[in-house]
């Protein structure tokens, strides 16, 4: 099964995931975090992250190859998170379609997966090029995984919303 949690920053869509993946494994679940940029105020996030999810889960840390680390990935995993994975590959300069070439690949494993991302398209229309790119990226993300995960869930205040069961 595929499942998404979408919300706002601190919408505790990360715990609800961690919750709900550790509710659902029959295994201890994988944990694959995607952070790739470190400064102390992230540092102090994966801290809190880190502290919570401590003994529940096996990490894995992967940047920008989802797919390879998810085709050998042996049980469940939670995708901690999609929207850092898409900050990484533009920043490093992967295509539009080849990001989303490769999350159609990862939709087509038969593996366990609950996916994180930010919802980050209810704001103001941003002011440069690449934050516009982001947001647009992040729209088109959202919709592939809507549409292909069986349940979706929207986090606000701490609370997760079904939106598809």
């Amino acid at each position: 099964m595929k499942t998404l949690f979408i919300g706002g920053i601190k919408s505790g869509k990360s715990r609800l995931a961690e919750a709900y993946i550790l509710e659902q494994a029959k295994q201890k679940p994988y944990y694959l975090a995607t952070t790739e940029f470190i400064d102390d105020e992230m540092r102090q996030r994966i801290a809190i992250h880190l502290l919570r999810r401590e003994g529940c889960f096996i990490t894995i840390e992967e940047p920008i190859q989802l797919l390879n680390i998810l085709r050998d990935c042996p049980g469940p995993v939670l995708i901690e998170c999609v929207s850092m994975w898409l900050n990484n590959m533009l920043y490093h300069k992967k295509t539009e379609d080849s990001i989303l070439q490769e999350l159609t690949d990862v939709m087509a494993l038969s593996s366990d997966m609950v996916f994180v991302l930010n919802e980050v398209g209810l704001a103001v229309i941003a002011d440069n090029p690449l934050a516009r790119q982001y947001v647009d990226l992040s729209g088109k993300v959202g919709q592939l995984l809507g549409e292909r995960c069986e349940q979706v869930f929207f986090c606000c205040a701490g609370l997760s919303i079904p939106l598809k069961c």
